[in-house]
């Protein structure tokens, strides 16, 4: 196997983020001493008189007035989230769609032009086709990540750069910090979803990205229990997306929800690290079995890829796809369904393992257009032992030996 050995545990973000997530700057103390924050559960806020009320409508991004705006508890999470991708400011959402619409309605109007680089997330993609067809909002795809062939996308009315690293799927990975320098040569807004890495292996925004998206559902979340999204960054973009996407669209995130989401966040640097370390387990089953063509994860990448990741990350997450050889709909359907660990499952990041394809057997053309193999199987490596999760693949492979 190409291993990268990470030491997450020795990187020089590790210590202030376990503090951040732990708990620091909760102020106990003025909450009667309680170790976990409240959950401050109202729609609104009364205040002592009118002229009060008619001075905080002035200032409405700061004071506590409707929960749709400005929430303690969904306030308590956007510092933290802030802190841990050390941006100046944070938004949540109640999904991760909620935040990557939010970005994109609030920064793009009719005219300008954005690059999806890399394999992005599916909805994402929809989501941007929709725009220019409705509101006139050009867009190209480069799905090799190379920056070079960004450059040469580039228009005068590109208004942003968007991507995922590791990418949906085929889990590439793309220079960002070349990505970040193309885009301020040229005013170029950069995004990126780093659900994948989560703030604690990866930090886009300290490589000269301008905004971090993250689907709080999965890792951040980590008990598959709710939905939320966040977006991050430059409080110059985080003001607008505010004002306009986050107010107007509404689509916020309850404070239930924030405050399940900051329980998940003690835990995030503990179970990170048990997922990578069930990650290099699996990797090296996959790496010996004779069923397997290819295995897409940044542990697995070629030497070029292998730097990229060497400079921008400091750990990897359990979310890994691998190839059959002479992969089918059949083959890829008799996998999944042998698994008994393993659930077919859309989403990731919980505690449980989970397995899908984009492989349906009625979208062959579309997975070949987005540069992916028909025998492609994605699987969310979850917090069981690595023994029970190598002995299901196992049965699994065994499954498709009369294919």
């Amino acid at each position: 196997m190409k291993e990268i050995i990470y030491n997450y545990a020795e990187n020089d973000y590790a210590v202030q983020d376990a503090m951040i997530c732990s708990g620091v700057g909760e102020q106990h103390q003025k909450n009667f001493g309680a170790v976990s924050p409240p959950l401050v559960k109202t729609s609104l806020f009364v205040q002592q008189s009118y002229q009060q009320y008619c001075d905080d409508m002035q200032h409405e991004a700061e004071r506590y007035i409707y929960s749709r705006g400005l929430n303690p508890t969904t306030e308590l999470l956007e510092h933290k989230l802030a802190a841990l991708e050390r941006g100046a400011a944070c938004k949540v959402f109640g999904s991760g769609m909620g935040a990557i619409s939010a970005t994109l309605f609030g920064l793009l109007k009719s005219g300008d032009h954005i690059i999806l680089v890399n394999n992005v997330y599916g909805p994402t993609v929809v989501l941007v086709k929709q725009m220019q067809q409705r509101f006139g909002i050009d867009y190209d795809i480069v799905l090799s990540g190379d920056v070079e062939d960004i450059r040469q996308k580039i228009k005068p009315n590109t208004r942003m750069i968007y991507t995922e690293s590791p990418g949906t799927m085929t889990m590439r990975v793309v220079d960002l910090q070349m990505i970040a320098e193309l885009a301020k040569e040229n005013n170029i807004i950069t995004a990126i979803d780093n659900t994948w890495a989560t703030p604690l292996f990866q930090k886009p925004l300290t490589l000269g990205f301008d905004l971090v998206l993250h689907s709080c559902t999965k890792y951040i979340g980590g008990h598959s229990d709710l939905t939320a999204g966040a977006v991050v960054g430059a409080k110059v973009y985080l003001d607008i997306i505010r004002d306009f996407s986050h107010q107007l669209l509404g689509a916020v995130l309850a404070p239930d929800s924030a405050w399940l989401v900051i329980r998940g966040l003690r835990t995030l640097p503990l179970r990170m690290r048990q997922h990578q370390n069930n990650t290099y387990a699996i990797l090296t089953f996959l790496n010996s079995r004779a069923e397997v063509e290819n295995i897409c994860h940044p542990l697995m990448a070629d030497a070029k890829q292998r730097e990229i990741v060497s400079q921008q990350m400091f750990g990897t997450s359990g979310l890994i796809s691998f190839e059959l050889k002479d992969g089918s709909f059949e083959k890829v359907k008799a996998i999944i369904d042998s698994c008994r660990i393993f659930k077919p499952g859309c989403s990731w990041g919980g505690y449980e393992s989970l397995i899908i394809s984009p492989n349906r057997g009625y979208n062959q053309d579309v997975i070949c257009k987005d540069g992916m193999a028909l025998g492609l199987i994605r699987i969310s490596i979850g917090q069981e032992s690595p023994e029970m999760l190598i002995a299901d693949l196992e049965n699994a492979f065994d499954s498709i030996k009369t294919y």
